[in-house]
C-alpha cells in the first residue's frame, strides 16, 4: 500500500487527514518497504532478472555470484536487524513492522496491495489522530483484530467494520455512546474494549445485550461515566458467554455493594476487574442481587489522620511576655478538602459524626470565590483554665449557630432587603474590626509566602458596591481555602508536642457519584497549619467616685485602727515571703484577655493522589513529607526548655556534655503527617444487610 505507485483506492483518501486509511498509508510509507535495503534496486537487481532456458548442468547449485554494488540477503537483513544501523526501526515498533521489513528484503515482489488485504489478520493503529473509520477497512478480507486506541474517534459507522472481526479495541477515544456500534455490530465479536471513553447515561445498558453481542466473552467498559449499576447488570445478564468484565473506574463502582452485587448477579463470570472470582466469594455474596434495590446508592469514605511529626516549636523564639502582654499561644491542626454533595446531605452526615467523635471537627464550608476570605475558627480550642479569654470586638468569633441564623434570616428576606442588610452587616463588621485594630496600634498589613498578619486600615465612611467590599476583605494564603466544589475539614487544634496525635476520623457519605469520581482524579490537598493568637490584658474602665462627705471624730479613729491592722498584715506577709528561699513566683497573666485575629501560617501543604481508589484499591495510605522546617536554633531552645523539667544535673557536667551531645546527634526530623482515605466495600452479604438497619 505504501508505494510510490499507490493504488487507486488510496489515492481517493490521500490528503484527507484523520481517516483510518490515510493513517495506514502514512505508517507504511515510514516503513520504506520499497527503498534500500528493502524492495528492488541496484543492490539486488541480479536476483530478479528474466529467467532464460538453462541446460541440466546449469541447475547444479553453485556459489552465488553478485555483480558489483550488490548485497547478499543476509547482509541486507543485518542492516535492518542491528540496533546500531541507520536503517533499523525505532524502539517500540511492533512485531508486524519488523516482519514487513524483512519480507520486503527476502521477497520484495510480494509487497502489493492484494497481499496486505488478504494476508493481515490484525491491524494496529495507535495514537495516530484517527477520527474516521472509512470504507477502505472492508478490503481487509481476513481481519480479525482491530486496535484503534488513543485516537480521536467520536463515532464509528458499524457498516464499515469487517464482519470477520473478533477483537475490537477502542480505548482512549471520545466515544459517548455504544449506539453507533450496534447498527449492525460485528456478529462474531468476542472482545470489546471501550475503556477510557465518554460513555454516559443509563441508556448504555440497552446496548450491552445478547441481541447485539451474542458471542461476546470479554467486555471492558472501565473508566467511563456510567452511574446506574442495577440497569447495567440487567443488560449484562443476557450475555451468556461473558466471562471477563471490567467496570472499575466508573462512578457506579464506588458504591460499597458494587463487587458483591455484580458477582452474585453474573453467575458465569470468572474475572471481574482483573481479579478472579473465587467460589468462596460467590458464596459470601449469595442472595445480594435479590435485595440490591434496597441498598443506598452512595459512596462511603473514611478519612483517618494520625500523628504529625517535625513541627517547629515557635513559642521558644518569642520573648517572655511582660505584665502588659502580649500573651502568645500556638496551636496546630491539619486540614484537607473533600467533595461536597449538591444537596448537602453528605456534609450533614459528616457533621453528625463530628458530634459523636470529639476529635472530628467539620470546618466551615467556604464557598468558591475569586477572593479568599479569612477562615473563621471553629471550636476545638484547647481549654485554658488559668486564663479567661474575654470577647474582643475585633476578633469576635461567631458560633456556627449564630452564622446559620444570620444566613437563614438573609435567605428569607426579599432581594432588596437582602442586599441592604448584607451590606450593612459587612460594613458594620469591617468598621468594628478597623476600630479595634486602631486601638491596638494595627495600621497596615504584612504578608509573606506562608504567613499573613492582618493589619487593617481605617475604612471609608461609605461603601457603595460589593466590589469595594471585596477589596477590603483580608487576603490569606490560598492553600487555606478549599478548591471549588469542595468543603474544608480540619482536625482539633492541638498544642505543640514532639509528636502531635490528631486521632482524627471522619466518615463521608456522598450520593453525587460523578462528582466523587472527578474529585478522586484531582486528589485532595493536605495542609498543616500553625495558628498564632496574641492576647492582651483588658484595662478596667475608670469609675468616677463621689466626693467624700465630712465625717466625725469617731469615723477617723475607726479608719486609723483599720490602717494599723492592714500594716501589720502586710508585715506578716512580707516575712513569710522572705522565708521562702529560691522560689520565684511566675507572673500570672490577668484573668481577662482580649484577642487579636489569629495569624495563620502554612507549615506544609501537598497533594494526595486518590486515583488508586478508582483503579480498585480499597485504601490510600501515605505519609505526607513536606521537608525539614525545624532549625538547630529552635531545637536547641526547645531541648534546653525540656531539660529543665528533668532532674537537675551538676552544672559542670551539664556545661561539658549538654551542647556537644545535642549537636553531635542532631538530625532534624522532616515535617510529616499520616493520612489514610478508605473506600468502604462490603465483604459479605450480612454486612450489606446490616447497613440497612443503620
Amino acid at each position: 500500500m505504501a508505494t510510490r505507485d499507490s493504488s487507486a483506492s488510496y489515492r481517493k483518501t490521500e490528503g484527507i487527514p484523520g481517516t483510518l486509511s490515510t493513517a495506514v498509508q502514512e505508517h507504511l510509507r515510514k516503513l520504506c518497504l520499497r527503498e534500500f535495503p528493502c524492495g528492488t534496486g541496484s543492490w539486488n537487481k541480479s536476483r530478479f532478472l528474466p529467467q532464460t532456458p538453462r541446460a541440466w548442468r546449469d541447475l547444479v547449485p553453485k556459489e552465488e555470484t553478485l555483480n558489483a554494488g550488490e548485497e547478499t540477503v543476509e547482509a541486507l537483513l543485518g542492516l535492518v536487524r542491528s540496533s546500531h544501523s541507520p536503517w533499523a526501526l525505532m524502539k517500540g515498533s511492533s512485531a508486524e513492522d519488523h516482519f514487513l521489513r524483512e519480507l520486503a528484503i527476502q521477497h520484495p515482489l510480494m509487497i502489493k496491495d492484494t497481499f496486505f488485504y488478504s494476508y493481515f489478520r490484525s491491524l494496529r493503529v495507535v495514537d495516530k489522530g484517527v477520527t474516521l473509520v472509512d470504507k477502505d477497512l472492508l478490503k481487509f478480507l481476513k481481519l480479525e483484530e482491530l486496535i484503534l486506541s488513543a485516537n480521536k474517534i467520536e463515532e464509528i459507522d458499524a457498516n464499515n467494520l469487517p464482519r470477520t472481526l473478533k477483537v475490537l479495541e477502542l480505548y482512549g477515544n471520545l466515544i459517548a455512546s455504544m449506539k453507533c456500534l450496534c447498527s449492525p455490530p460485528p456478529p462474531n465479536l468476542q472482545h470489546l474494549g471501550l475503556g477510557h471513553n465518554k460513555l454516559l447515561g443509563p441508556l448504555e445498558s440497552l446496548y450491552v445485550t445478547s441481541r447485539n453481542w451474542p458471542q461476546l466473552v470479554s467486555l471492558d467498559l472501565g473508566f467511563n461515566e456510567l452511574t446506574d449499576l442495577q440497569s447495567m447488570i440487567a443488560g449484562l445478564c443476557t450475555l451468556k458467554h461473558l466471562r471477563l468484565l471490567v467496570l472499575q473506574g466508573n462512578p457506579l463502582a464506588l458504591v460499597p455493594y458494587y463487587r458483591g452485587f455484580t458477582v452474585d448477579s453474573l453467575a458465569r463470570l470468572c474475572v471481574l476487574d482483573d481479579i478472579t472470582v473465587s467460589p468462596s466469594e460467590k458464596h459470601q455474596f449469595r442472595g445480594l442481587s435479590i435485595h440490591g434495590d434496597l441498598l443506598a446508592r452512595e459512596a462511603q469514605f473514611l478519612v483517618t489522620i494520625g500523628n504529625v511529626r517535625g513541627v517547629i516549636d515557635s513559642s521558644v523564639l518569642d520573648p517572655e511576655p511582660g505584665p502588659e502582654g502580649p500573651f502568645i499561644s500556638y496551636s496546630y491542626y491539619v486540614t484537607y478538602d473533600f467533595v461536597e454533595d449538591e444537596d448537602g446531605e453528605g456534609n450533614v452526615r459528616a457533621s453528625t459524626m463530628a458530634e459523636t467523635h470529639p476529635d472530628s471537627v467539620l470546618a466551615e464550608v467556604v464557598e468558591p470565590s475569586s477572593s479568599g476570605e479569612q477562615l473563621d475558627e471553629e471550636g476545638g480550642e484547647e481549654d485554658q483554665p488559668e486564663v479567661l479569654l474575654g470577647a474582643h470586638p475585633g476578633a469576635r468569633r461567631h458560633t456556627r449557630a449564630g452564622r446559620q441564623a444570620r444566613r437563614q434570616r438573609l435567605h428569607t428576606e426579599s432581594p432588596e432587603g437582602l442586599s441592604k442588610e448584607l451590606s450593612e452587616f459587612i460594613a458594620e463588621e469591617m468598621n468594628q474590626m478597623a476600630e479595634d485594630s486602631g486601638e491596638s496600634g494595627i495600621t497596615d498589613m504584612e504578608e509573606s509566602e506562608t504567613t499573613l498578619s492582618i493589619r487593617s486600615a481605617p475604612l471609608p465612611q461609605s461603601i457603595d458596591s460589593s466590589e469595594e467590599l471585596s477589596k477590603l476583605r483580608p487576603r490569606i494564603d490560598p492553600r487555606l481555602c478549599p478548591s471549588p466544589g469542595t468543603v474544608l475539614f480540619s482536625t482539633v487544634r492541638k498544642p505543640w508536642t514532639d509528636v502531635i496525635p490528631c486521632n482524627y476520623e471522619m466518615k463521608h457519605n456522598l450520593k453525587e457519584l460523578v462528582r466523587v469520581k472527578n474529585f478522586l482524579l484531582a486528589g485532595t490537598t493536605v495542609t498543616i497549619v500553625e495558628e498564632k493568637i496574641l492576647s492582651w490584658p483588658v484595662l478596667p474602665t475608670p469609675v468616677e467616685s463621689p466626693l467624700p462627705a465630712k465625717k466625725g471624730k469617731a469615723d477617723k479613729k475607726a479608719k486609723e485602727k483599720e490602717k494599723e491592722k492592714g500594716k501589720k498584715q502586710k508585715v506578716e506577709e512580707a516575712a513569710k515571703e522572705k522565708d521562702k528561699k529560691g522560689l520565684k513566683k511566675k507572673k500570672e497573666p490577668p484573668k481577662e484577655l482580649r484577642q487579636d485575629p489569629p495569624v495563620l501560617r502554612v507549615l506544609g501543604s501537598g497533594l494526595v493522589y486518590l486515583e488508586p481508589l478508582l483503579a480498585g484499591d480499597s485504601a490510600v495510605t501515605t505519609v505526607c513529607n513536606f521537608g525539614v522546617i525545624r532549625t538547630m536554633e529552635s531545637d536547641r531552645l526547645t531541648h534546653a526548655r525540656d531539660s529543665k523539667k528533668i532532674k537537675k544535673v551538676p552544672k559542670k557536667e551539664k556545661s561539658k556534655m549538654a551542647t556537644p551531645t545535642f549537636e553531635s546527634v542532631y538530625q532534624p526530623e522532616p515535617l510529616t503527617v499520616e493520612i489514610q482515605i478508605q473506600l468502604h466495600q462490603y465483604r459479605s452479604v450480612e454486612e450489606a444487610f446490616l447497613s440497612l438497619l443503620d
